[in-house]
């Protein structure tokens, strides 16, 4: 049976400045996960929030938000641990109370801060210690946004012709190439070119970088000192610069959990083009699941967000988010 459309949230007032809708299914076909663990988050210039609270939207004003400061995120539970779905949610509700942030630094200390509140949150649960993805991108009023990333959701970039990531997996492939013992293509064809399951970093969860097998307490923060030169131009807490006539998409894995993801993505430009507003945009990348699914699609949850920038702010004219070098492909 077709998998019923999903309900797409897209009543958010951003001014003249962003178009944005959201949407999280269970699931597409008719083989699916048991329980929604994803989530996401819109928080738009007004204090209008949007998450999911026991797997169904629920709508809240923040009181006292600043005008014209924006908030937009999506998560995606472990599902491999216990409380994947209440590691998420519990996420959410803290981000709903986290202060606006202005800089990559205040942005940082404070999601850490609250990473580690949640662990102690939950370190008397039995079980596994739970953990989510968090790909999340602050949109402060007349500033480029900002953008921290833990996990492996990702932030992708789509243009008229290609698609690009612009954050880095938390995979084991990743701490691989920080170690030096692949190159860049044996990355891309680890993270990009199939479908690998395995996370090597999580918010609540800890990092796993140092000691393969063996989890840390603390976040690790990826960065140009970190990271391979290949990969250094994107670090997980950074400025963003737009670009125009580009489209933002944060999603979770599902959407390329599938035996090419490479391939599928690479097919996102024709699928949106001619689409006029984040909706629409959204309602395709759903519905290419439901009528088209790429060979090997896994059962997986499916959260996506699409950001559409209409004003200049935070956006570069002359300049592409990512280096000529980084577009390069990787066949």
């Amino acid at each position: 049976m077709p998998t019923a459309p999903p309900a797409i949230q897209a009543e958010f007032d951003f001014g003249a400045m962003y178009d944005v809708a959201a949407a999280s299914l269970r699931g597409s076909g008719p083989v699916q996960r048991p329980e929604n663990q994803d989530n996401f988050l819109v928080v738009d210039g007004q204090g209008h929030a949007c998450h999911l609270l026991d797997q169904l939207p629920r709508h809240c004003r923040l009181p006292g938000w600043p005008a014209g400061h924006g908030r937009v995120a999506v998560l995606d539970g472990m599902g491999g641990h216990g409380h994947g779905r209440e590691a998420a949610e519990a996420l959410v509700t803290s981000l709903l109370t986290l202060p606006p942030c202005h800089g990559v630094a205040d942005l940082g200390r404070r999601l850490d801060v609250l990473h580690a509140e949640l662990q102690r949150h939950f370190a008397h649960d039995p079980g596994a210690r739970p953990g989510t993805t968090l790909t999340l991108v602050e949109l402060p009023p007349g500033a480029p946004p900002l953008l921290y990333h833990v996990g492996d959701s990702r932030l992708y970039e789509i243009g008229p012709e290609h698609a690009h990531s612009l954050t880095v997996d938390h995979v084991p492939a990743t701490a691989e190439a920080m170690a030096g013992r692949i190159d860049e293509r044996g990355w891309w064809r680890q993270v990009h070119g199939r479908h690998a399951p395995q996370i090597a970093q999580a918010f609540i969860l800890g990092n796993a970088f140092g000691e393969p097998g063996r989890l840390s307490d603390p976040l690790l923060a990826l960065t140009p000192l970190n990271l391979p030169s290949w990969l250094c131009h994107l670090p997980d807490r950074r400025v963003l610069r737009l670009r125009q006539g580009a489209v933002y998409l944060l999603a979770t894995d599902g959407f390329w959990s599938c035996a090419a993801p490479d391939r599928f993505v690479s097919g996102w430009p024709a699928l949106l083009q001619g689409a006029t507003d984040a909706r629409g945009m959204l309602a395709r990348l759903f519905g290419s699941l439901e009528q088209a699914p790429p060979p090997g699609l896994h059962p997986d949850n499916l959260t996506a967000l699409v950001l559409r920038p209409l004003a200049p702010a935070g956006l570069e004219a002359d300049e592409t988010a990512l280096p000529d070098g980084a577009r390069s492909e990787h066949s």
